[in-house]
């Protein structure tokens, strides 16, 4: 979906003219959406399928207002098979309206799909080349995560995660 402007704001707002993008992911897993969810729809849950440190820092895992590491997400939103999430205002830092939610949706009795939906405002960055590189780079980064959701969701193992900043693992 490309980028919408928005119109201009009322007085006062942060940043008059937004440019807002959705960026929907989904992939199919061969388990039905219950057991998928319990296997990867923890708010915490991330921190396995993303392969980085996860805790809850404040409230409890699963329960709206519960805040984890990663980007201190705050949980917003959740149904039986979903949750929603946002990034905190940073000080210094222009506010993107980041949000994500992941669900589990049936397809039938024995097969489900995850759907992984960003939306956030890239109108801070430089031009329109810049927001498709950074559109891009967070559609690989996310659908990376789908497909270690699957994998675990299946009953695989994760492969080892990419070393970072190019030094090999010890």
């Amino acid at each position: 979906m490309p980028a919408q402007a928005a119109p201009p704001g009322p007085a006062g707002v942060a940043v008059a003219h937004p440019t807002y993008v959705s960026i929907p992911m989904e992939i199919t897993v061969n388990r039905p959406a219950t057991e998928v969810w319990k296997r990867v729809g923890k708010f915490c849950d991330i921190g396995e399928w993303f392969q980085v440190p996860c805790t809850i820092t404040a409230g409890k895992d699963g329960e709206i207002g519960a805040i984890r590491t990663i980007g201190n997400e705050v949980l917003v939103g959740k149904t039986e098979l979903s949750y929603t999430y946002t990034q905190p205002v940073r000080e210094g830092r222009p506010y993107n309206l980041y949000h994500g939610t992941l669900e589990a949706r049936p397809l039938t009795a024995t097969t489900s799909k995850l759907i992984y939906t960003l939306v956030f405002d890239n109108s801070m960055l430089a031009d329109d080349a810049a927001r498709e590189k950074d559109k891009a780079q967070r559609t690989v980064r996310f659908t990376q995560a789908l497909q270690n959701m699957k994998i675990l969701a299946e009953g695989g193992t994760l492969p080892p995660p990419p070393a970072r900043g190019g030094a090999p693992k010890q």
